[in-house]
């Protein structure tokens, strides 16, 4: 029986080799929506992270597959994460805290308030969260 990946996927718990990186999770087509969660969750435990050559030639591969399943089933992944999850869940990934995401978008207080959803985020600030992830604006809107 296939099951989703393990809870929480860390960067660090991720191959820095190419074969590594396969033998960890193979590139093959995605033929269900659990292929697809379990691929989305490697790729997400990489994104925002410094990445060797053979991470960033998995990722582009493993992002390939993921846009294609996406374009033939029009899915939405992971879709109980809101734009607020998905930030928090990067941060975790990266180890950053209310202060840090402040930091990041120029108001050291801005990121608590954000966090508890007493401020939403600006289009600047989804800009700036999109560059510092390596991610696509879209998973904050």
């Amino acid at each position: 029986m296939r099951t989703a990946t393990r809870k929480k996927l860390t960067f660090a718990a991720l191959p820095e080799d190419y074969a590594g990186l396969v033998a960890f999770y193979p590139l093959r087509p995605l033929h269900d929506k659990v292929d697809f969660n379990n691929a989305y969750e490697v790729a997400m435990a990489m994104a925002g992270h410094d990445l060797t050559p053979d991470q960033e030639d998995y990722l582009d591969v493993l992002t390939t597959l993921i846009n294609q399943y996406d374009e033939l089933h029009n899915v939405q992944p992971l879709p109980d994460i809101d734009a607020l999850g998905m930030l928090k869940f990067l941060m975790e990934q990266r180890d950053m805290n209310a202060s840090d995401l402040g930091r990041l978008l120029g108001q050291r207080e801005l990121g608590s308030k954000i966090l508890r959803e007493e401020r939403e985020l600006s289009k600047t600030h989804i800009r700036k969260l999109a560059n510092h992830f390596h991610v696509s604006p879209a998973m904050f809107m």
